[in-house]
Order: C-alpha cells, then sequence, then structure tokens
C-alpha cells in the first residue's frame, strides 16, 4: 500500500520498517513506490515544507507559502489533491489536511508521542489494532450520515478533521484550528473558479503521464476531455456485452476529438455483482464502495494496467456535487419568495415522482436536512446495540453538501487503495478542495435546477462537452444487475449473514438471509443498508488477511 506518514516532534520517533525517509527531523516518510512529481519538498533557513499528492503549485507559490504568516490558508488553496506539512525555524510543525478529505489523514497516540499518516489500516497496529464497532454500526446504520466523531474504522485512530491545521509545538504539544471555510461569489466568477480548479486538478496529474479515462456520463467525459489537452489519453466505456449501440456508448461516439482514443469493455455474467472476481479483495483503510462490484472492478483495472497507464481518471463525486437536492428552498423562503418556492418543490416532486408539500413544508420550518432525503426504514437484521443515525438539522444548505462530498471523498479513498494494489494510480479530480470550495461559492440556488441537467458543470465547460453531453439528461440504472447478481450468487452470500459481523453482535443472520433471499427473487430491495452489510464482512476478511505495518524506533526501522 502507498502512503506517507511521520512523527510529532519532542519524543522518541518510531517508523514503519522499510519506510523511506522524507525527513529525520522531523520524522516523515513515505511507504510504497512514489509517484513521478507527488512528493514535493522546499527547505530553506526559515522552514521547510513538503506536499504529499498532486498539487498545482509553482516553485514561486512553495515559495510564498513556506514565507506567509498564515501558512494553511496559503498551501490550501491551490488545485489539486494533497497534503501540505510546513515545519518552522522553531521546530513548530503544520499539518493542513484538504477541504474534502480526499487526502485523509489520521493519528495515533503512542507512549512515544503522537504518529500520523494517510492510512488508518497502517497505522491500527500502532493501536489496538481492532476494529472500531462504533464506527461499524454506524457505517451498517445509514452509510451517509456521519460516524461517531473522532472516530474511524480503527480502535484508536483518529482522522484529523477535513479544512483543518493539526500543530504541534516543539514539545509535542497539538493544536487544532479550522482553516477553510465556504465563500460566496457570483455565479460567473463560481463558474471561472470552477474551471481553473477542475482544469487544473487533471492537469497536475496528466501532464507527461500515459493516461486512460473512464468516458460514460458527463463528468469522466469533462476529464477525459480535459486531459487530452495535454496528449493522448485512452477512454474506456463499460457496456453490457450484448449491447453494440445506444447509452454511455452513443455518447462515447459522439465526443469527436481525436486525442481520445475510445475503447470498450464489455461487461458479461462474470461482471455481475457479487460475482467471485479472480483477484482476492485487498485490505484498505474502511470498506470500499465498490466492493461489491469488485470482480468487474479489478477487471477494469487490470486491463488499464495492461494499457501501460500512469494516471487513470473517473468522474466520481460529479454527481455528489452537481446533482442535488433543492435545499435552497430554505433560502427562498425566508427570503419570502414564496412563487419560486411553489415552483421549484413542484418541478423536483414532479422529477421525484412525490408529494410536493413535504418539500414545502421543510422549507417553511427551515430544515434543509430533510430536504431530498429520504430516511429509511431500520434494517431488520441490525441489532438494538446499534443506535439510529444522527441527521443533520440545519438551514445552511452549504454545509449539508460539504458535509456529504466530505463523507463521499473520504470513503473513495479506499477506492484509490484498490487500485494501488493493482498497480493503477487512480484519481477523482471532483474530490478535489478546490473544486468543491468553486462549487460552493456558487449558492444553491444556482446549483439547483430539476429543468436542466448539472447546470454549473455544463456552464463552465460549454466550450469543451460536445453539444450532445451538454443536453444529456440522465445516467444508466443498473438495479436489475445487483438482483440478477445477487441471485446467481446466492449460496455464497448466505455463508456471509454467519460470519465475522454477526460474532461482533452487530447483525442478526436470519434477517438477512431473510432479505437476501427476498432480493434474489426480484422483491424491491432497499440497497443501501444490505450493500454496506455486504461490503463490510468483505472487508473484515480482507484486513484478516491483509499484511499488517511493522513499526521500530526510527533508528532501527531500516528506514532509507
Amino acid at each position: 500500500m502507498r502512503w506517507f506518514g511521520g512523527c510529532a516532534p519532542g519524543k522518541q520517533p518510531v517508523a514503519p520498517v522499510g519506510a523511506r525517509l522524507v525527513w529525520r527531523d522531523p520524522p516523515m516518510w513515505t511507504v510504497g513506490d512514489d509517484v513521478p512529481g507527488h512528493l514535493r519538498t522546499l527547505e530553506r533557513p526559515n522552514g521547510k515544507l513538503a506536499i504529499f499528492g498532486p498539487c498545482s503549485a509553482t516553485e514561486r507559490d512553495l515559495e510564498l507559502a513556506l514565507s506567509s504568516r498564515a501558512f494553511a490558508s496559503a498551501a490550501g488553496e491551490w488545485a489539486g489533491s494533497y497534503t501540505a506539512v510546513g515545519v518552522g525555524p522553531t521546530g513548530t510543525v503544520e499539518l493542513v489536511t484538504d477541504a474534502t478529505g480526499a487526502s485523509p489523514v489520521y493519528t495515533v497516540a503512542t507512549p512515544d508521542g503522537h504518529v500520523w499518516g494517510s492510512s488508518a489500516f497502517a497505522l491500527a497496529s500502532l493501536a489496538k489494532g481492532t476494529v472500531d464497532t462504533d464506527w461499524m454500526g454506524a457505517y451498517l446504520r445509514e452509510r451517509n450520515a456521519p460516524a461517531p466523531g473522532g472516530h474511524s474504522a480503527w480502535a484508536g485512530v483518529r482522522p484529523v478533521p477535513p479544512g483543518h491545521v493539526l500543530a504541534w509545538r516543539p514539545d509535542g504539544t497539538p493544536s487544532l484550528t479550522q482553516w477553510w471555510t465556504p465563500s460566496a461569489q457570483p455565479a460567473g466568477a463560481a463558474v471561472a473558479a470552477l474551471r481553473w480548479a477542475l482544469s487544473e486538478g487533471v492537469r497536475v496529474r496528466v501532464e507527461g503521464v500515459p493516461t486512460t479515462s473512464d468516458v460514460a456520463g458527463m463528468d469522466s467525459t469533462t476529464v477525459a476531455l480535459l486531459a487530452a489537452r495535454h496528449g493522448q489519453v485512452t477512454g474506456m466505456t463499460l457496456h453490457p456485452a450484448d449491447v453494440t449501440d445506444g447509452g454511455d456508448l452513443r455518447y462515447a461516439q459522439a465526443l469527436g476529438d481525436e486525442a481520445v482514443l475510445l475503447t470498450r469493455f464489455p461487461l458479461t455474467t462474470r461482471h455481475l455483482p457479487f460475482a467471485e472476481a479472480s483477484v482476492p479483495l485487498p485490505a484498505t483503510d474502511e470498506p470500499a464502495p465498490s466492493t461489491a462490484v469488485w470482480a468487474m472492478f479489478s477487471e477494469q483495472l487490470r486491463a488499464v494496467a495492461t494499457a501501460g497507464s500512469g494516471c487513470h481518471l473517473t468522474g466520481d463525486g460529479g454527481d455528489n456535487l452537481f446533482t442535488v437536492p433543492p435545499t435552497h428552498l430554505v433560502h427562498l423562503a425566508r427570503r419570502g419568495q414564496l412563487l419560486r418556492l411553489v415552483r421549484d418543490s413542484m418541478d423536483w416532486a414532479r422529477l421525484r415522482r412525490q408529494d410536493p408539500r413535504p418539500l414545502i413544508a421543510a422549507a417553511l420550518r427551515g430544515d434543509a436536512g430533510r430536504i431530498g432525503r429520504t430516511k429509511r426504514l431500520r434494517p431488520t437484521w441490525l441489532t438494538s446495540e446499534i443506535p439510529e443515525p444522527v441527521m443533520t438539522t440545519t438551514t445552511d444548505p452549504d454545509a449539508l453538501l460539504v458535509a456529504s462530498i466530505r463523507n463521499v471523498a473520504r470513503a473513495a479513498k479506499s477506492e484509490l487503495q484498490l487500485a494501488d494494489a493493482l498497480g493503477v494510480a487512480l484519481h477523482n479530480p471532483y474530490f478535489d478542495g478546490a473544486v468543491m470550495d468553486a462549487v460552493v461559492s456558487a449558492g444553491a440556488e444556482v446549483r439547483f435546477s430539476a429543468r436542466r441537467y448539472k447546470p454549473l458543470l455544463a456552464d463552465s465547460f460549454a466550450d469543451v462537452l460536445p453539444r450532445a453531453h451538454r443536453r444529456r439528461a440522465s445516467k444508466g440504472v443498473f438495479v436489475g444487475d445487483f438482483h440478477q447478481g445477487l441471485r446467481l450468487n446466492l449460496r455464497h452470500l448466505l455463508t456471509l449473514a454467519d460470519g465475522r459481523l454477526a460474532a461482533m453482535g452487530l447483525i442478526n443472520p436470519d434477517p438477512l438471509r431473510a432479505t437476501m433471499h427476498a432480493a434474489a427473487l426480484g422483491a424491491r430491495t432497499v440497497w443501501p443498508p444490505l450493500l454496506s452489510a455486504i461490503a463490510a464482512e468483505a472487508w473484515l476478511a480482507a484486513v484478516e488477511r491483509g499484511p499488517r505495518t511493522e513499526w521500530a524506533k526510527l533508528h532501527q526501522a531500516g528506514a532509507q
């Protein structure tokens, strides 16, 4: 697994066995093969800094950030997805997390001081090395609701909040402050900011690197075309093997860009959800969202690796940013714009085939958190020890969007770890902090439309996307594949019901088996909690198989 980390100053340092040192004072290291250009350092008499991850900063930008009195703000404004670390002349260390949490950082307290790193799984062997049951219970109940504050999937391993700076004095005393907050700007300025952030985020990943990209919906197509400005891109479109036209294939063929070499990845029954993969599921920091489709995803990754890709781009995160519920209704109610409130409520309700009255009532109450959110019934297989999720009640649509993006972006890191295990550098530019900052700055009323598909993205890249893509209004639905995949693999899936989650006292096997049987027969199924249970069980098996990180005192660690 490729990851990085370090120790707080002031005490006896430790390091992973076999790590490569970036600095010895304060101790900082990398593990795994470094991606060229994704580790940058600068050392001057007034301090030093390190940037981990793809970042648009120029050498001049690094110089200015190092000399800035507000290092966190200066180092957090660049495009890309990265973690910045600065060391002052007195030995104070500042660790700056990205705004979205797509590059998560964790800490663990040891008798020798605090250790931080980009992998919770790697740090877990310094703590108890056991799964945090509170986190797991929250994940099983509602994976899109916040986990208990200060928890990761591993007991004793604490996440550093996104958009914060964790600082240590020379004696190791820590402090935590917030450096990023949403800001507002006119729609035109937000469009320009989004165009810069996504374009630069793609550029710093693909320049001089053999690049592949998903080419399917508007999101992945946009990043593929942006990448094509810097060299040849191999675009990959997934499609059912018996379908040779229409759907995503039709939109891919409409690109008309010679810099994007289109390829197809036909899907057969062996790629169905829950099918047995030829590659065991690798261990990751937490259950990966793609666990149910690992048979398909792993074959796609191997095809990408065979193509010699040094960077594979996805459109993940685009739906979360640009297909948003009408939380702006709260603002309309507050300003007394009742005619538009009713009109937008009716448009959304018609689109979703639901009653508009609950939307209007929630807007008048100022409860943005209940708009566009479907409350799921408690799954029958969860035990009583798992509490109900804590749903945010807020009047701030921006805060809701930020919380949603952060939850999804953190989970997406496990997808990058899956790809890394197969030798693929996977990238999700839509989870970049500068991209989220630009989208949030546009305001909820600009982001929402029931009449146009992803208007903010379409307006920002009107000259990049072909007309057919700008006018696209939907994407594929694959619920039928999940029913079929579960039916074909039911025997194996039923054995998971009596597995590790049951032993932890988190699920009741009989109701879970009954739900699986019903889904296999095609009954209407609430998939998210069922997928969470299956993913968690597979993840627990993976981390049992996965090698644990070995640690030693720095002078004994064999660090290079």
